[in-house]
């Protein structure tokens, strides 16, 4: 066989060897083609969370399509799921932010509280939510947790940035 054969060769043993993992996966084109937007998405999420597992990360992330996307029931059913055994710090902040994408407030910020709670010490997340209490006019408690930030460290660009832009009315980056 010439070079040129087996390069064909192997790009197509490839190719079929990515399809077939997709699909012992899950991944199934008529999932989506040719249905309605919604359906689809409903069908995709179906299959990401039982992609996500056992991760809580992954089955936050799961939750938020679906509670952005107006199903909040379902989303909010995840969170409980992961917030129901013992869950970690990040995984309150991560649904805190969803929370704040919603426009939920009272929800988010008792989330980033729970995680600030089991993690006292994290500067980052004191500058994202002092950037968020600036971002709903309380500039008091956002001042008094950018100093609580900055006491545990003083360096850190991202931290002073999310700061800045509670200020200037940009909402820290997720």
């Amino acid at each position: 066989m010439n070079r040129k054969s087996l390069i064909v060769v192997a790009i197509v043993f490839t190719l079929g060897v990515a399809a077939g993992i997709a699909l012992a996966k899950g991944a199934d084109p008529s999932l989506y083609h040719g249905r309605q937007p919604k359906d689809a998405g409903k069908a995709l999420l179906e299959l990401a969370r039982k992609q996500a597992g056992k991760g809580s990360w992954e089955r936050i992330g799961v939750g938020r399509v679906y509670y952005l996307a107006g199903m909040k029931s379902e989303g909010q059913a995840i969170f409980d799921e992961v917030t129901s055994r013992k869950p970690e710090a990040t995984d309150w902040w991560r649904i805190g932010r969803v929370y704040w994408e919603a426009g939920e407030w009272d929800k988010a910020r008792e989330a980033f509280e729970k995680s600030l709670a089991m993690n006292r010490k994290d500067d980052k997340g004191l500058a994202e939510l002092g950037a968020y209490y600036m971002l709903k006019g309380d500039r008091a408690k956002a001042e008094e947790l950018f100093d609580r930030s900055f006491a545990i460290e003083s360096g850190e660009v991202w931290n002073t940035a999310m700061m800045a832009g509670g200020y200037l009315g940009v909402k820290p980056q997720e």
